[in-house]
Order: C-alpha cells, then sequence, then structure tokens
C-alpha cells in the first residue's frame, strides 16, 4: 500500500473524514474527487453510496478503503474497482475488457425515445453491445421489445449475458458472436451502436489508455475506420420506419455524415447535453 494512500485513508479515522482526506489526495488525478471518494468508501463499506452519507458518515472508516484508494491512485477507473456502473436507468457491472458505459452514449437512447414517441420498437440491434448497456438500458425503457446484441469479443458477451440476468431481462436479450452487421439478415426498429471512433494517435487520459481495450477505442487514423464499415449496411438493418442511433465523436459529425450518405435514410445529429455533436441518427421514412 502506498503512503498516499494510507495517509489518505486515515488509520482510525470516521468515513467523513476518511473521505475528506481523499478527496484532497485525488484532487490532482480526478476531475470528481469527492465523488470518487465516495464511490470507493461506499463499495469499501458494502453499502449504496446514498446510505452511506444518510447513516454511514460516523461509522469507523474500513480497512479496505486504502486498498480502493491506492488503487484509484493508480488511474485504475473507478467502474473497474467497483465493478459497476449507472447508465440510464439500469446499473450494469464492467470489468477490463469491455468500455465503461459514459453518460454521453445516453444521448442515443434519447434520441430513439424521440423517434418513437409513444409507440414502441418491438426489436432492437446493438452492434458493439460490449457489457450490453445500450440494448438492456433499451429493453428496460420497452418491456415489450425484444433485442439482439453482437460483439466481437466473446469476455464481453459474457458480461452482458450476465447483466442482462441481473437485471431480468435474459428472456429479452439475445447476445451472440458477430462482426458488426455481417451474416444479418433481419431488419430491426432500433439500431443501437457506439463503435470505435478515436483517432490512432490520439492521447488519451491514463485511466482511459492504461486501463479500457484499444478495441473498443480506436479506429482508423481519423476515428472513421468503422464508420467505413457501417456504411454499407445499416439501410439493410433498419426496418421501415426505424431509426438508427449511432454515437459519434464530437468533432466528426460531418465526416460521418457524408460516409452515410446515400443509405435511403434520412440523418441528422443530436448533440449531447453538453451541446457536443454526440449520435448521428438514421431514419426510415417508408
Amino acid at each position: 500500500m502506498s503512503d498516499a494512500g494510507a495517509s489518505a485513508a486515515g488509520g482510525g479515522a470516521r468515513v467523513r473524514e476518511a473521505i475528506a482526506r481523499a478527496t484532497a489526495t485525488l484532487a490532482a488525478l480526478s476531475e470528481t474527487p469527492r465523488l470518487d471518494a465516495e464511490l470507493l468508501m461506499a463499495h469499501a463499506l458494502g453499502v449504496g453510496r446514498e446510505a452511506m452519507l444518510l447513516g454511514r458518515l460516523d461509522d469507523a472508516a474500513p480497512a479496505g478503503f486504502a486498498a480502493l484508494l491506492d488503487r484509484r491512485l493508480g488511474n485504475e477507473p473507478i467502474a473497474y474497482i467497483t465493478g459497476t456502473r449507472a447508465f440510464w436507468t439500469i446499473d450494469l457491472a464492467v470489468a477490463p475488457g469491455v468500455l465503461i458505459p459514459r453518460p454521453d452514449t445516453e444521448t442515443l437512447i434519447e434520441a430513439a425515445v424521440d423517434h418513437f414517441g409513444p409507440r414502441s420498437p418491438a426489436t432492437i440491434l446493438d452492434l458493439g453491445t460490449g457489457s450490453g448497456a445500450l440494448l438492456l438500458a433499451a429493453l428496460d425503457q420497452w418491456p415489450d421489445a425484444h433485442g439482439l446484441g453482437i460483439d466481437r469479443s466473446p469476455d464481453a458477451l459474457a458480461i452482458a449475458r450476465a447483466n442482462a440476468g441481473q437485471l431480468g431481462l435474459a428472456r429479452r436479450a439475445r447476445f451472440q458472436l458477430g462482426d458488426w452487421g455481417d451474416g444479418l439478415t433481419d431488419r430491426f426498429d432500433l439500431l443501437l451502436c457506439n463503435p470505435p471512433y478515436v483517432e490512432s494517435g490520439a492521447i488519451l487520459p491514463r485511466e482511459v489508455a492504461d486501463h479500457e481495450p484499444a478495441s473498443a477505442l480506436f479506429a482508423g487514423p481519423e476515428g472513421l475506420d468503422d464508420y467505413r464499415r457501417l456504411a454499407p449496411q445499416v439501410s439493410g438493418l433498419v426496418a421501415p420506419g426505424g431509426v438508427a442511433c449511432i454515437e459519434i465523436g464530437a468533432t466528426q459529425g460531418p465526416a460521418v455524415l457524408a460516409l452515410f450518405r446515400g443509405t435511403g435514410l434520412a440523418a441528422s445529429i443530436r448533440q449531447d447535453l453538453a451541446g457536443r455533436d454526440r449520435c448521428v441518427i438514421l431514419a426510415d421514412s417508408s
């Protein structure tokens, strides 16, 4: 255990004191040091963050907190340390080998909700499903829908299946090994996809570059390689009246729209809550 971790954890300290010390220690590393410290402490206590804040702040800080803090000081993502991540209306298990779901990706679900309005998609396809985040969030949103998640990684599919089971969605979610839409012949009311879109030479924060799977991040020198794979496939996968919602990098809108031109689908861009381009929407108007 590092001296920094042990000192910040504060032997014999109360929970509130250990959180305060850890927050100060994490300030140089994290944009959310207080939240990080609280999540780590709640995990060490074996309770939810809200329960900790409401009733456990005067407990003695658990001995395991220092080791968790050390891992965070080594740039390991909070989600991998605690093994969980909240996304949309669900909580997901995550582990090294799958991309950690980001709040920005919820923009795709928001776009789909706006497209369908009071209706519900009957069938959902999630290409590059990873932890199952998009598919399972959509199935939670629309209780009558069924869906299919595709991924090239057997490890990711195992995590996605476990998440479906934990959320009570296993009967409505199928997962299979695949490479984007290759070999698929069915059409779906809703297609969701968060492909790799980072330029191969990009410099990322250490917690991302050192821990998250490169195969889920990088997509060639322009970050567009996987959009080039997807562009010829999308129109054959979207059912009449359906929509594809595909995540993009904040500066990639014009380039991605150009790649999807000629699909016969009406294309538009939706921004995330920070006002950045985040989702290409490809809607079938037939």
